[in-house]
C-alpha cells in the first residue's frame, strides 16, 4: 500500500517537472532590425533627474550634507517608483537618478536616520521640455519641517 501511494504521489511532481522544463527556444531572440518612428524613439526617452532641496523660506540649494534616506519618484499613471537609495543617513547634494523616463511624477524624499528633517513633495512633468541647460532636470523638495 504504501509503494502505491509513493507512486501515485510521485507521478504529478515528476509531470510538474516535465512540462515545467522548456527548451531554450523560448527564449532566443532573433537578430532583425525593426524600423522604429520617431513617436515610438519619443516614448522610450529616458531623463537624468538631479535633486535638490529647497529650505522653508523658499532658498533652493544642490550643495550640503542633509539628513536624506532617499528621493523618490513616483508616475502618477503607473504607480512605478524610482529610488537613489544611499543607505539611509546623510547625502550630498546634488544626488542624480538616471534613466527616468517621460511622464508626470511625484518627487518627495525620506528622512534619514536622524529624524531631523521632513520633506515635502512636488509633482512634476519629465519631458525633454524641462530639461535645463546642464542636461538634467532640476527637481527641488520643499523641506516642511526640521529640527
Amino acid at each position: 500500500m504504501k509503494n502505491t501511494t509513493f507512486k501515485l504521489m510521485l507521478l504529478p511532481i515528476l509531470l510538474a517537472m516535465l512540462n515545467g522544463c522548456s527548451s531554450n527556444d523560448d527564449f532566443m531572440v532573433q537578430d532583425k532590425k525593426v524600423p522604429v518612428s520617431k513617436k515610438e524613439i519619443s516614448k522610450t526617452q529616458n531623463y537624468t533627474i538631479r535633486y535638490g532641496l529647497m529650505s522653508q523660506n523658499g532658498t533652493k540649494t544642490l550643495s550640503g550634507s542633509y539628513d536624506v534616506g532617499n528621493f523618490v519618484a513616483t508616475n502618477t499613471a503607473t504607480g512605478e517608483s524610482f529610488e537613489t537609495y544611499a543607505g539611509g543617513g546623510f547625502q550630498a547634494l546634488p544626488k542624480y537618478y538616471e534613466g527616468i523616463p517621460a511622464g508626470t511624477y511625484t518627487f518627495t524624499a525620506m528622512q534619514g536616520q536622524g529624524g531631523w528633517v521632513g520633506y515635502g513633495s512636488v509633482t512634476g512633468i519629465v519631458s525633454s521640455d524641462q530639461v535645463d541647460a546642464d542636461g538634467y532636470i532640476t527637481i527641488y523638495i520643499p523641506i516642511i519641517w526640521e529640527e
